[in-house]
């Protein structure tokens, strides 16, 4: 199939698993719903079932949509703009950052948006702080911006693991499942899903600068890409769009960096259509995992974190081995 034809079916593709899988996520759970009860409670408020389907299920599974769609959409950025293939969301440890706040809020008794702002607001001062010390005086390089990441990261780590040691007991539970990526607790908000809308849409508009940048500074300086502003921005956007999937979610792994590979081995390099790819993907898979994290074992639920990791670690042994041979 022609490179064009693929992408439009992908996108296709995507888009009709992005309404299964919401479906999927409204009718199963510790109380399962047969199909008529779900499709009739999507168009009625005086069902029965209408609180469970869109008070519980549906805003959980749209707010866990948003969060992989972010999710996804920030590690393609990374990649592009760090020029590596194992670049994700959290390599600037803007989620560390985000850890810090969120157990800090947790500590002291916060829940729910106590936590998620908290949460925000840590992520955003980790990345004014790698965004000062990567900028620096010198010039700026990707392996800069990376160790800078890393050695912030690494700080924030040692907060995190003072906070795990000095923490009641009674508040671990929630602290361990947080680190892990829990959406139990999740309420769906508008803002995550309007910032997704108004990130994509710029960034389809920069596709051309973004596609020359995939293919080193030099080539995009070469057809007149202002690359330190597209640079800054990027980096910018990136981390505003993890912070805010963080906030949702918690630290989930493995969505930012398995998704811009597998849309980029089924289309090919060009930002234009892997931007909405990599939305509608990202999205779906933290959906779907989402809802086998709270079905498998019901009543208990995991923490989605491990479906992620369970699914990402099989699927980089598989590039391994892919690239192998």
């Amino acid at each position: 199939m022609p490179f064009a034809q693929r992408r439009v079916a992908l996108l296709l593709l995507l888009v009709g698993l992005t309404g299964a899988s919401f479906f999927l996520a409204l009718g199963v759970g510790a109380l399962p719903l047969p199909v008529t009860t779900v499709w009739a409670a999507l168009w009625h408020h005086d069902h029965p079932a209408f609180p469970v389907v869109w008070g519980l299920r549906g805003a959980r599974a749209a707010a866990v949509w948003s969060a992989g769609a972010l999710l996804a959409l920030a590690g393609l950025l990374m990649q592009t703009l760090l020029r590596n293939p194992l670049a994700d969301p959290y390599v600037l440890g803007v989620s560390s950052g985000a850890a810090v706040g969120a157990l800090a809020a947790i500590v002291l008794g916060a829940a729910g948006l106590g936590v998620a702002a908290a949460a925000f607001a840590g992520a955003i001062v980790v990345m004014a702080l790698v965004f000062a010390l990567a900028h620096g005086a010198g010039p700026w390089s990707a392996t800069r911006l990376i160790l800078t990441g890393v050695i912030v990261a690494s700080g924030a780590s040692a907060v995190v693991a003072l906070l795990l040691t000095l923490a009641p007991e009674q508040r671990l539970h929630s602290m361990l499942f947080w680190l892990m990526g829990d959406a139990a607790g999740t309420t769906f908000s508008p803002w995550p899903m309007v910032m997704l809308i108004a990130v994509s849409l710029l960034l389809v508009t920069w596709g051309r600068d973004l596609n020359a940048l995939a293919y080193g500074e030099a080539t995009a300086q070469a057809v007149g890409v202002p690359v330190a502003r597209l640079r800054w921005g990027l980096y910018v956007l990136a981390s505003l769009l993890t912070a805010t999937a963080v906030t949702l979610v918690g630290s989930v792994g493995f969505v930012g960096l398995i998704v811009p590979h597998a849309v980029r081995i089924m289309i090919g390099n060009d930002h234009r259509w892997l931007i909405p790819c990599c939305i509608f993907a990202g999205g779906t898979l933290l959906m779907v995992a989402d809802t086998a994290a709270r079905t498998l074992w019901a009543p208990l639920q995991l923490p989605v974190g491990i479906v992620t990791a369970l699914l990402g670690v099989p699927f980089f042994l598989w590039l391994l081995v892919r690239a192998r041979t």
